[in-house]
């Protein structure tokens, strides 16, 4: 039994699309409302909470590969909770800021949970993404009003990779042989900007899209709003203020370990082109 956390987020539902199509099962999800998930046929359900731990063990039962999203509850208690559950093999969802920002705060907490992982006396896969494609859906309400599009460091290019990548590099490490004890930097093809990105969403939408570069400080008092003055800052750095060559490197670990090429920004924008209509 394979269990995905995660099943209505960025990576969970490829993972599963990708795991039904192997033939691969049985297969269960796990979400906070199972009555909203959308899944394939065969993918049993599960309702938990990250926040609960104790709300995982019928999640667990019986599961022997786990899928798991970090820093999304207490992970010592959930590492702890799968293990007792009898999991095997765990492929982890890190950060690849844990290598190349290890100061800052939130690559501080993922390094713990990897950490944590290692000394769990479970398998373990640990999986570093860059930044994802679809952080882009956070301009879709500005693209869907037909605003400007407001970003800080417009010309700073980053290898965003397709969410879907992640999924199927986590597909081969829950299914084939040789990937315990592995630890997989993950990027897209290519380096793309923000102006980029938005030009690759207009062409997606056959439109055009209005863009304008903002100052850090401008972007920062809107997301210190949402994620607070530390997260913030952290976030500001590692898109365009404190950038480096171990960031800004194109890496082809995916098509090392899944075979196929990772897929560029402008795909990405092509299958998710509803969300900016």
């Amino acid at each position: 039994m394979i269990l995905v956390t995660g099943a209505t987020g960025n990576i969970g539902p490829a993972l599963l699309r990708e795991l039904h199509a192997a033939g691969v099962g049985p297969l269960r999800a796990l979400t906070r409302d199972a009555a909203r998930a959308v899944l394939p046929d065969g993918v049993e359900a599960v309702e938990g909470d990250f926040a609960d731990p104790t709300s995982l063990k019928p999640a667990l039962e019986g599961v022997r590969s786990l899928f798991l999203l970090s820093r999304l509850g207490s992970d010592a208690e959930i590492l702890e909770t799968a293990r007792q559950a009898g999991v095997e093999h765990i492929v982890l969802v890190s950060s690849i800021t844990v290598q190349t920002h290890p100061h800052l705060g939130p690559a501080a907490e993922n390094l713990e949970v990897e950490r944590l992982l290692k000394a769990s006396g479970m398998a373990w896969t640990i999986l570093r993404p860059t930044q994802f494609a679809s952080n882009s859906v956070m301009w879709a309400d500005a693209i869907r009003g037909h605003e400007t599009v407001r970003a800080p460091y417009a010309e700073t290019a980053l290898p965003t990779l397709h969410p879907g990548d992640i999924a199927a590099v986590a597909r081969v490490a829950l299914t084939e042989p040789g990937h315990h004890g592995r630890t997989y930097a993950l990027t897209g093809p290519e380096p793309v900007t923000a102006r980029q990105q938005v030009e690759a969403i207009a062409t997606a939408l056959g439109r055009e899209v209005p863009f304008a570069e903002i100052s850090r400080e401008q972007a920062h008092a809107q997301m210190a709003a949402v994620f607070g003055p530390e997260a913030a800052d952290a976030v500001l750095d590692v898109t365009g203020g404190d950038v480096n060559p171990e960031l800004l490197m194109v890496r082809d670990t995916v098509a090392q370990v899944t075979g196929a090429p990772a897929r560029p920004f402008h795909q990405w924008a092509s299958e998710n082109v509803d969300a900016f209509r």
